[in-house]
C-alpha cells in the first residue's frame, strides 16, 4: 500500500499508509494523544476521527483542549435537539443541522414550532444529555439509507449531493435515534455541559427562495453553565448594540419595504459618517500611489463572460435585457479595472499600476440571508486593483497589509487573519493556484501574522488573505481582503513589455481596506455603540444655551468652530433636559453657555462620559478639537 505525507502544526511530517485514519495518526504520534482524539482538521476542514487520509495533507488533531472542540460539541448538540424534537413531534422531517460560530441550527419540516415551544424541547434535550448516551458512528448501505428516508426529500437530497457516490454512508446513533451525518461528534451526549435554544425563524431549503420554506431553530451549547451564562449576557448586550436599532435611533439608515430588500437608504447622519470614511480611505490610497478610476454600474454580459463571473457567479447577478442584449449589474469592480489597464501599452518600468474606486456593486443574495447592513443587495467596496510584475508581488502585498493594519489601529479593532485556499468552483491550473497560495503564505509568515487556513474559501479566480473584524462583543465580521489573481490577466489578455522587449503577463492583486463600506459601517456602529469618534460623529459638538437670553452668545460661539458639525439646542427645555438629550444622541461634546460664560467670554465643556470643566477658553477648546479630529482619536479626551 502506498504512503502519504502528513504535515503537523509544528511543521514536522509523518509518512503514513494511505487510508490511515486521523485517529491512527494520533496513536502513531503517541498513545495518550490517540486516546484523547475527538476529531481532526484536514487542510483546515473539521472531520471525524475515523476519516481516512488519502493524500498528502496538513493535519491538526482535535482534543478537548483544542479551539475546534466546541464546534464538535455543538455538532452533537444539533443531534440532541433533533432527537428531542422527534420525541415530542415524531412526524418531524429533519433537513440539515450544522454547527456555527455561535452555536448551531437545525432546519426542519412538517412541524409546528413557535418560540413558546422551545422551553419544552430544551427540557427534553436536558434529559437526553443527563442520560449520557454513547454517540456511535454507524455505516449503512446507500440502498438502506434511501429506504429509511423514503418520506424525507431533504435527506434524500443530502444523499444525492453531500454524500454523492458514497456507499456505505455514515450515520451517528445515540440511544434508539440516529441521523445521517459525516460527523464529527463527541463520544457521548453527557459531554455537553450546557445548552440553550434561542429562537425560531423561517428558512428556504438550500437558501433558495424557489424551494420549500422550512422552520429553522437556533441554539447554542457550551462545556459549562458558566460559559453559557456569559454568552447569554453578551447576547443581551449585543441586542442593545444592534446596528439596526442604533441606526433607527440615530437616523443613520433605513431599509424600507418600498425600496426593496437589501437596498439601504442613508440618511444625512449616516451619509456624513460614510463620507468621512471615504475621505479617509481615499487619503490612504493617494499616499500609497493609487490612481482613481470610475466604472459604470452595468455592463454587457460579454464582459462578465470574459472575466469568468458569468460562469462562476451568474446565480448571484442581477441580469436584464436591453434592446435584445443581456446586461448585468456589476457584482464586482475588477473586470472594469482590467479593461482600463488593457487599453494602454505598458512597459515593465510602469508597473506596478494601482487603481482605486469606491465602487457600488450588486449581488443577489437570498432574501432569507439579508440582514441590516451585514448582508445587502447593493453595497460599496473600497476597491483597489494592482497590476504588478511577478517580482513585485510580495512587496505590494506587504504594503497593502500595512495599509489595512493602519485602518485597524485607527479604529482600535481586534482582527482575525486567515488564508483562504482554492474553492471547488474555480478557474486556473493547479500550478497557478499553488504558486499564488505559496506567495500569500510567504507574506503572512515573514510578516509574523498569526493566521488560520480556511480551506476552499478562496475566490474562484485566486486565493486570498481575509481579515475579520472582532467587535466589542467578541463577534467576528468579514472585513479587508487581499486576493492574488493569475487568472483574470489571462482572461483579458493583459500584457506589459519586459526588459527583454517581449510581452509578459502581469499579476493582478485585488484588495479592500474596509471590505465594504456597509459592513464596516455596521461593525463601527456596534463596536462604538453609536458613540463615534469625534472625526466620524454626525454631530460633533452641541451648544446648550442655559436660557433664550444666551442664544446670541451661543451663535457667536458656534462661529468660532467653523469646519465642525455643530448644532445649537434652542428648544425651550431646561439645561438638564438638554444635557440628557445630548447624551442620548451620543454627541461627543457639549458646550454649555449661560450668563457666567457670556460675561467671561468662556464656555463650560461636558463630554458624553458626563465629565465637566467650567471656565474654558474657546481658543483652547478649538485647539484641542483640531488635534483630536486630525489624529483620529477614538474617544473624546479633552477632560482627561
Amino acid at each position: 500500500m502506498s504512503s502519504v505525507t502528513v504535515t503537523l502544526p509544528d511543521g514536522s511530517t509523518l509518512s503514513v499508509e494511505r487510508g490511515a485514519t486521523v485517529e491512527d495518526v494520533a496513536y502513531e504520534i503517541g498513545p495518550g494523544l490517540g486516546r484523547d482524539t475527538v476529531a481532526g482538521k484536514l487542510d483546515g476542514e473539521l472531520v471525524a476521527k475515523e476519516a481516512p487520509i488519502e493524500e498528502d495533507v496538513a493535519l491538526e488533531i482535535v482534543t478537548e483542549d483544542s479551539d475546534a472542540y466546541r464546534s464538535v460539541l455543538r455538532h452533537t448538540a444539533t443531534h440532541v435537539f433533533a432527537q428531542a424534537l422527534q420525541r415530542l413531534q415524531p412526524d418531524a422531517n429533519l433537513a440539515i443541522g450544522p454547527y456555527t460560530d455561535d452555536g448551531f441550527y437545525y432546519d426542519v419540516a412538517n412541524v409546528d414550532v413557535e418560540q413558546d415551544d422551545l422551553e419544552a424541547i430544551e427540557a427534553e434535550m436536558r434529559e437526553i444529555i443527563a442520560a449520557d448516551y454513547d454517540v456511535e458512528r454507524v455505516e449503512r448501505s446507500r440502498a438502506e439509507a434511501t429506504e429509511m428516508y423514503a418520506d424525507n426529500p431533504y435527506k434524500l437530497d443530502v444523499l444525492e449531493e453531500e454524500a454523492a457516490g458514497e456507499d456505505p454512508v455514515t450515520f451517528y446513533r445515540q440511544d434508539d435515534w440516529e441521523d445521517l451525518c459525516k460527523g464529527p461528534h463527541v463520544d457521548s451526549t453527557g459531554e455537553i455541559g450546557a445548552v440553550s435554544l434561542l429562537n425560531v425563524s423561517a428558512a428556504y431549503w438550500r437558501g433558495d427562495e424557489d424551494n420549500d420554506t422550512l422552520t429553522r431553530v437556533y441554539g447554542t451549547a457550551f462545556e459549562s453553565e458558566a460559559e453559557l451564562e456569559t454568552f447569554l449576557e453578551q447576547r443581551e448586550a449585543a441586542k442593545e448594540r444592534d446596528h439596526r436599532k442604533i441606526g433607527r435611533e440615530m437616523e443613520l439608515f433605513s431599509i424600507p419595504d418600498v425600496t426593496g430588500p437589501g437596498l439601504p437608504l442613508y440618511h444625512p447622519n449616516g451619509t456624513t459618517v460614510l463620507r468621512e470614511l471615504e475621505d479617509y480611505v481615499d487619503e490612504l490610497n493617494r499616499e500609497a500611489g493609487y490612481d482613481f478610476v470610475e466604472t459604470p454600474h452595468i455592463f454587457r454580459t460579454e464582459l462578465w463572460k470574459q472575466s469568468g463571473h458569468y460562469d462562476n457567479y451568474v446565480d448571484d447577478m442581477f441580469l436584464l435585457d436591453v434592446n435584445d442584449e443581456e446586461y448585468g449589474l456589476k457584482p464586482m469592480n475588477c473586470p472594469g479595472h482590467a479593461t482600463i489597464f488593457g487599453q494602454t501599452n505598458w512597459s515593465y518600468r510602469d508597473l506596478p499600476v494601482r487603481y482605486a474606486e469606491n465602487g457600488k456593486v450588486y449581488r443577489k443574495e437570498q432574501r432569507g440571508e439579508l440582514s441590516g447592513l451585514s448582508r445587502v443587495w447593493a453595497f460599496t467596496i473600497d476597491d483597489g486593483h494592482l497590476f504588478v510584475r511577478p517580482d513585485q508581488i510580495e512587496t505590494e502585498i506587504e504594503s497593502i497589509m500595512g495599509m489595512i493594519f493602519e485602518v485597524i489601529e485607527n479604529f482600535d479593532l481586534t482582527v482575525e487573519v486567515s488564508l483562504a485556499t482554492r474553492p471547488e468552483k474555480s478557474m486556473g491550473s493547479d500550478e497557478i493556484w499553488e504558486q499564488a497560495e505559496s506567495q500569500l503564505r510567504s507574506v503572512l509568515d515573514s510578516g509574523g501574522y498569526e493566521y488560520d487556513v480556511e480551506a476552499g474559501d478562496g475566490a474562484f479566480y485566486g486565493p486570498k488573505i481575509d481579515i475579520g473584524f472582532q467587535d466589542a462583543l467578541g463577534r467576528t465580521w468579514d472585513g479587508p481582503t487581499v486576493q492574488l489573481d493569475f487568472n483574470m490577466p489571462e482572461q483579458f489578455d493583459l500584457t506589459y513589455v519586459g526588459s527583454d522587449n517581449e510581452e509578459h503577463r502581469p499579476v493582478m492583486i485585488h484588495r479592500a481596506l474596509y471590505g465594504s463600506f456597509e459592513r464596516f459601517f455596521m461593525v463601527l456602529i456596534e463596536h462604538f455603540d453609536g458613540k463615534f469618534p469625534l472625526w466620524l460623529a454626525p454631530e460633533q459638538v452641541r451648544i446648550l444655551p442655559v436660557s433664550d437670553e444666551n442664544l446670541g452668545y451661543a451663535h457667536r460661539v458656534k462661529n468660532e468652530f467653523d469646519g465642525y458639525r455643530v448644532d445649537i439646542e434652542d428648544r425651550d427645555w431646561t439645561v438638564g433636559k438638554k444635557i440628557q438629550q445630548a447624551h442620548e444622541d451620543k454627541v461627543p461634546y457639549m458646550i454649555v453657555v449661560g450668563d457666567d460664560e457670556e460675561d467671561a467670554g468662556t464656555v463650560s465643556i461636558r463630554d458624553r462620559k458626563e465629565r465637566e470643566l467650567k471656565d474654558v477658553s474657546i481658543a483652547e477648546f478649538r485647539t484641542h478639537l483640531d488635534g483630536e479630529r486630525d489624529e483620529k482619536r477614538t474617544e473624546p479626551d479633552f477632560l482627561e
